[in-house]
């Protein structure tokens, strides 16, 4: 098969790999930080911020309401670093979100306090995504919104300066960053929050407790269920939030490809700076590849994964950490017998269906996926060379790099995707490979 312009031919390892990958900073810690120094009362840093679609999306976003945000190193000279000048919030304004759910659902309760109307829009997809809980959570607390009553995508937000806050209902089913979007701005709205989640299940609990961890060292006061409060109830006191100097922890969900490297060839990578303390998602990752047939070791050098060359199957519910789903899947149709992934099928509702996704590709390369009503069933089979399609979605992407590693001829059709939370990601695997790019 020739490759084009649009397809990336993923290496095939020659042998087990042995490497160091130094991953770029966390898209979830970056982009929560940046609207938390935003709204504080003075300005703040953020050291190894990352630079990607997303990220930079947020940023510009901020700028357009009247935010500072300067780029360059950090205050004691080195490393790269963004100073976040708090300002003013102001329209009218116009906000590309791309198709970035933290940009989409983080930024309509800032737009809220801003002075004038604010209009959100972006890729075709991002129309799609749900955004019905923030919207009509949003107007419960006193916000004025026009979406035609579509419930996404475009809208706008007429800012009045201030919110009411106060109590309010909002089924987060579908995605945990409804709660989180109105805890952010929480501490800014005259009466401050009381989010009550009313769905039956809540994905992605670790991303919450980022956000009450995130907002605690800004200087706010939460209330959580964990810390003996009603259960699916979160509180936020209003107040004022402070400038912080934050280092960005390593994205660890974008650490998986890399340690599933090591899985698969029976190799070794170190993955430096891996926190010991987390609510990164990704840190279940050690967990779920030492019972997928690796072992794992951290120390003062990072994380080290060491795999044995056999890969074993999987029954695991996700639910928490449903972004590895994609890689996961990738692992197991390479494993040695049947895995169960369960509890995530809010991921049909992610950057594209990832479950029909995931099921299509891998299929279409000889595998024997089929999904489930939460989930995927994965028995596998030989594969084959094929193109690996991506749907603009940088988890499918580096789903089709995995597998590429021990199937000679895949080929990851806009492997350039994987840019909205990991630049620079082919230039990344060939290093760790040994290769020339």
């Amino acid at each position: 098969m020739t490759a084009t312009a649009a397809h990336w031919p993923a290496p095939t390892a020659s042998g087990p790999i042995d490497a160091t990958v130094t991953v770029p900073g966390s898209k979830s810690v970056t982009n929560r930080a940046l609207v938390l120094a935003a709204l504080a009362f003075e300005p703040g840093w953020l050291r190894r911020p990352l630079r990607s679609r997303d990220t930079v999306l947020m940023a510009d976003a901020l700028r357009a309401l009247g935010v500072g945000i300067e780029e360059g190193v950090g205050p004691d000279g080195t490393g790269e670093a963004w100073r976040v000048i708090p300002a003013g919030l102001h329209g009218p304004a116009a906000v590309d979100v791309g198709n970035a759910g933290t940009v989409m659902r983080f930024l309509p309760p800032v737009a809220a306090l801003a002075d004038g109307p604010v209009r959100f829009d972006g890729d075709p997809r991002s129309h799609e995504r749900p955004l019905h809980g923030v919207i009509d959570a949003l107007r419960g607390l006193g916000a004025r919104i026009d979406d035609d009553g579509r419930g996404a995508l475009p809208l706008t937000v007429h800012g009045g300066g201030s919110l009411t806050g106060g109590p309010v209902e909002v089924d987060a089913s579908s995605s945990s960053q409804f709660v989180s979007a109105l805890l952010l701005s929480g501490p800014r709205f005259n009466q401050g929050v009381e989010v009550r989640h009313t769905g039956a299940t809540l994905p992605s609990m670790p991303h919450i407790r980022m956000t009450v961890d995130m907002l605690r060292a800004a200087g706010a006061q939460v209330d959580t269920p964990e810390a003996g409060g009603e259960p699916n109830v979160w509180r936020v006191t209003p107040g004022a939030l402070l400038g912080r100097d934050l280092v960005v922890e390593p994205d660890l969900s974008n650490a998986q490809p890399f340690l599933a490297a090591a899985l698969i060839t029976g190799g070794r990578v170190t993955i430096p700076d891996w926190p010991r303390q987390t609510t990164q998602p990704g840190d279940a990752l050690r967990e779920i590849f030492t019972a997928m047939g690796g072992s794992c070791e951290l120390d003062e050098r990072g994380l080290t994964l060491t795999g044995t060359g056999r890969v074993r199957g999987i029954d695991v519910d996700l639910g928490d950490v449903g972004e590895l789903t994609p890689g996961i899947a990738a692992v197991a149709a390479l494993a040695d017998s049947e895995s169960v992934l369960r509890g995530v099928a809010h991921l049909r509702l992610h950057e594209t269906d990832r479950l029909a996704a995931l099921t299509k590709e891998i299929n279409g390369l000889g595998g024997d996926v089929t999904e489930t009503a939460d989930g995927l069933r994965i028995r596998p089979r030989p594969l084959q060379r094929g193109v690996f399609h991506t749907y603009d979605d940088h988890r499918l992407a580096t789903a089709g790099a995995v597998l590429g590693l021990a199937v000679p001829g895949v080929e990851v059709e806009n492997v350039a995707t994987t840019a909205k939370t990991l630049p620079d990601f082919p230039e990344l695997w060939q290093a760790m490979l040994g290769t020339e790019s």
